[in-house]
């Protein structure tokens, strides 16, 4: 028997009840983190894989020359107060 929408609002209201609105959003993302943890320990992906690829990409790019950057002006001095 799946869940309905008035089961689920029934358990939100609860776990709003019972932790609040400022712990609610740091429990969201802890059960989240966990979840993602435990899928990739399941399937035997990590995030170093995902890290190591990203890195792979970004050495395809080519690096930025420092001469396109426009040369950054001074910084302005504090006037002197006036005794």
């Amino acid at each position: 028997m799946p869940i309905g929408t008035p089961e689920l609002i029934i358990v939100l209201v609860i776990a709003l009840i019972i932790f609040g609105p400022k712990k609610l959003p740091q429990l969201g993302r802890s059960l989240g983190s966990g979840m993602r943890e435990f899928k990739n320990s399941v399937t035997g992906g990590s995030k170093d894989d995902d890290d190591a690829a990203e890195l792979e990409a970004a050495d395809d790019k080519p690096a930025a020359s420092t001469a396109d950057k426009p040369a950054s002006e001074p910084a302005a001095t504090a006037p002197r107060d006036a005794t």
